[in-house]
């Protein structure tokens, strides 16, 4: 493998940063046939080694291989090139969602951003549905799974969930110990031990030091920041696993209305890249400053740093770590924790604001079938449940 230029991997990840659609899954599967098969940056082998890290860690899991990538081809530059090229695509797009949503008045408007929200309630459900059947084949991990949705659904807060977090990798600690049946590869990224560190002491200094800097300090921007860095630094599983997190640091505090927070996660639907980029919306249009753009950078970053971050620092140990049969039992009961997380949200806030009658449960249930068994692309599923909602509001109106 030759050494590659940032500016290389930056065109690369723009590239996959206009044209990724279809959540992280299927983002793992375009970096694989673009770096993998088309440019050979790294071995099929070392590319399957950097997935299964970045599902071990907290964070947006397709953005921290593709920061992966960019390191392994041109740097700590090119790691940055490449998180830069893959997430300005759909931050620009959905910051540009947040100053426009606010011109869509009217039955029609109302409409379509009601529709929006059932499409959220639809590509959520697919989501718990998907992620069940792989991270819950079994009765061990379906009942740690129900045990943290019933923990979520009593108390919904995010201490809760970061002890149902704990409780899901005590419990898998205890019963999911069978070993592995593949042999594990070796992860050869050139990060040292030094550096790991720094990075993980970063990691933990910022998520402890950034609540106790908010309320000593009345600047609101320290406040914003910390709720998503926080965000970013509890959700395992990625993707739509953030959608609690994120409602508990924007909507329980009143700086964004439930309403505004599920017409926006429905957008968020119908563009590529990463789901983390509904960060920027949401920084957006937050009630206290900073908002607007300056808003919508603070919360890019905060919620993509700690990802970051944390994976820099494991890199160094990895290899040494999986190979532990207790690391990996606490792992699965880890996931499947995250499938109760999400069910939890199904239920709340997900379907409990957006679905008000019969009309609405049909149209989820078609959202629904369109994914699962007809394979419908999100994006249009995106289309049909705003251009339905808004006919449906100018009818009955």
């Amino acid at each position: 493998m030759r050494e590659g230029s940032a500016l290389e991997v930056l065109l690369t990840f723009l590239k996959l940063g206009v044209t990724s659609f279809g959540g992280p899954v299927a983002h793992l599967g375009y970096f694989r046939e673009e770096i993998v098969v088309r440019r050979h940056w790294i071995e099929d082998a070392a590319y399957s080694d950097l997935v299964a890290l970045c599902q071990f860690l907290p964070g947006p899991a397709s953005s921290q291989v593709g920061f992966a990538l960019g390191l392994i081809r041109a740097g700590y530059l090119g790691g940055l090139a490449a998180w830069v090229g893959f997430t300005l695509p759909s931050a620009v797009l959905m910051v540009a969602f947040a100053f426009g949503a606010g011109a869509i008045s009217g039955p029609a408007g109302a409409g379509l951003l009601h529709g929006l929200k059932l499409v959220a309630v639809a590509v959520v459900a697919q989501a718990v549905w998907g992620m069940a059947r792989t991270l819950c084949p079994d009765r061990q991990r379906a009942v740690i799974a129900a045990l943290v949705l019933a923990l979520i659904v009593w108390g919904d807060t995010w201490r809760l969930q970061l002890v149902a977090i704990g409780v899901g990798g005590a419990l898998g600690w205890w019963l999911c110990r069978t070993p592995l049946a593949t042999t594990l590869g070796t992860l050869g990224v050139p990060v040292s031990r030094g550096v790991g560190f720094l990075s993980l002491s970063m990691f933990f200094g910022l998520l402890i030091g950034l609540p106790l800097l908010a309320s000593m300090s009345s600047l609101k921007g320290v406040a914003l920041f910390d709720a998503f860095y926080r965000s970013g630094a509890l959700v395992f599983g990625g993707g739509h696993v953030v959608l609690p997190l994120l409602r508990d640091a924007v909507v329980t505090p009143g700086w964004v209305s439930e309403s505004a927070f599920l017409a926006g996660y429905g957008a968020a639907q119908a563009i590529p890249g990463p789901l983390f980029t509904f960060s920027a919306y949401l920084g957006a249009v937050v009630a206290p400053q900073p908002n607007g753009i300056d808003g919508a950078a603070l919360a890019l970053v905060g919620i993509f740093l700690p990802g970051i971050l944390i994976l820099i620092g494991t890199l160094p140990f990895w290899d040494t770590f999986r190979s532990r049969i207790g690391a990996q039992a606490a792992m699965r009961g880890v996931n499947a924790a995250v499938v109760g997380l999400l069910g939890a949200a199904l239920y709340n806030p997900v379907w409990t604001s957006s679905v008000h009658n019969s009309v609405d449960v049909g149209l989820v249930v078609i959202g629904f079938v369109l994914l699962i068994y007809w394979r419908t692309p999100p994006i249009a599923i995106v289309v049909l449940g705003a251009v339905g909602g808004a006919l449906l509001s100018s009818l009955t109106s």
